[in-house]
């Protein structure tokens, strides 16, 4: 049992992780609703844990003391699971979900590498690149999830890592023009290359043809990496958390359905889904989750 005199001490993280996640993840945020109070008590922990390593190179991306930063996150990371540290906010509510679900460490490391490889100009060589990337930052929160959605096949694992790209993919192509605002391009240098795109058409802020040509490619492989994850899902505990994530993947991939509605206009717009259109969804999720529960 926690200690009771440590109980307001996390009660008050546990609120702080609610609010974090409610502010900054509200497609997720939306999806959690099915899930068990506990849960979502754990899967807000990590998602407040994974925002608080992403701000730290959001804040300075040129890197400077955020390397530094990260480095003693990493360090620190056995004190905050033992429950010695009470910040940042997130610390006791992180601490117990780790506990609680046997969350590995490695994930979290690999997450602190991720959101490392945007300190200054990104620039990704190839699609290798550009999948290591997006399972730095993006796969290893599908494992970490999928501890506290209680995985229950090991072939599971691959599948998280799948819909963890596919997110991340969705994520580029919804910021394509506010990453080059902070000189990061994502999209693979050779196939820009042999799409006839360079990077100055980016700082143009209009979509031409061979650029529109290349982001439906990326599209085509996220929806793929989509389809690819769904078999992973049934595999998980049928709490809520199956029809959570079942929702992820059709909100996630309506932004991809947003960005062909305006035929690829990134540049200057970010497609979004309006809670509607997430309410839509959430019947589309329903069906598949009823159609696939084993």
């Amino acid at each position: 049992m926690e200690n009771e005199a440590a109980r307001p001490a996390l009660e008050a993280s546990h609120a702080f992780c609610h609010t974090q996640t409610r502010k900054h993840a509200r497609s997720f945020y939306f999806a959690s609703t099915a899930l068990p109070k506990e849960k979502k008590r754990g899967a807000y922990a990590v998602y407040a844990f994974c925002r608080y390593a992403d701000d730290l190179v959001d804040r300075d991306p040129g890197g400077g003391d955020v390397s530094v930063a990260l480095a003693r996150v990493s360090e620190s990371f056995d004190r905050m699971v033992a429950g010695e540290l009470r910040e940042p906010p997130f610390a006791p509510a992180f601490a117990w979900a780790v506990r609680r679900y046997g969350i590995e460490k490695q994930p979290f490391l690999d997450l602190l590498k991720g959101v490392s490889m945007d300190f200054g100009p990104v620039r990704i060589a190839d699609w290798p690149q550009l999948r290591d990337y997006c399972y730095h930052v993006a796969s290893v929160v599908g494992l970490m999830m999928a501890r506290i959605f209680e995985l229950r096949d090991d072939s599971g694992w691959e599948h998280a890592i799948e819909l963890g790209i596919a997110m991340q993919l969705t994520n580029i192509l919804r910021d394509v023009g506010e990453d080059f605002g902070m000189s990061r391009v994502y999209l693979p240098a050779d196939e820009m290359d042999a799409a006839g795109v360079e990077v100055e058409t980016l700082a143009l802020a209009r979509v031409t043809d061979p650029l529109r040509s290349l982001l439906r490619q990326q599209a085509v492989r996220a929806r793929e990496y989509y389809r690819r994850a769904e078999a992973g899902i049934p595999l998980l505990a049928d709490d809520g958390s199956q029809f959570t994530v079942w929702l992820m993947r059709h909100v996630y991939a309506g932004i991809l359905d947003e960005i062909e509605k305006q035929d690829y206009e990134v540049l200057r717009r970010r497609a979004k889904t309006s809670l509607v259109r997430k309410l839509l969804l959430a019947g589309r999720a329903w069906r598949d989750y009823r159609r696939t529960r084993p």
